[in-house]
């Protein structure tokens, strides 16, 4: 069984309040866990544009914005290590245009990082439809 308490939070450069965090470790947790993986140690960082904006033209070269950048740092498979970072604007941006809640978005950003973490592609159409109906499975059990 993975460890909720090896997932944390940490906000950069902006003032937002995440709530249920106990709440967020435990669906974290069960997702990994029904992927059939581990973790070992994730970092979700809610940060800014700027912020992201800078980690994507320095370790991308991308010169975008960008809702979420995932950084891989697991060293065995099945055991995830990672920092998620989370642009908070643009994810209020998101939640404008799809008409959902600030907090649904987050948490779709979180799921869709530790997708990634879990091997799990958006490049391709066909990845964008897999990886998008894992994260609608897991909003939908987040209650």
């Amino acid at each position: 069984m993975a460890k909720e308490s090896n997932i944390f939070f940490f906000l950069e450069e902006i003032s937002y309040q995440l709530k249920n965090k106990r709440k967020l470790r435990h669906w974290i947790t069960q997702a990994v866990e029904n992927e059939g993986h581990k973790i070992n140690n994730l970092n979700y960082i809610l940060t800014s544009d700027n912020i992201l904006f800078q980690l994507n033209k320095e370790y991308l070269q991308h010169i975008t914005l960008t809702d979420i950048i995932t950084f891989d740092m697991s060293e065995s498979e099945g055991e995830l290590a990672g920092d998620i970072y989370i642009s908070v604007d643009r994810a209020r941006e998101n939640a404008k245009e799809y008409h959902v809640s600030l907090t649904n978005e987050i948490s779709r950003l979180m799921i869709h990082g530790v997708l990634h973490l879990m091997g799990y592609k958006d490049k391709t159409n066909e990845e964008r439809v897999v990886i998008r109906a894992r994260e609608e499975f897991y909003l939908s059990l987040l209650i």
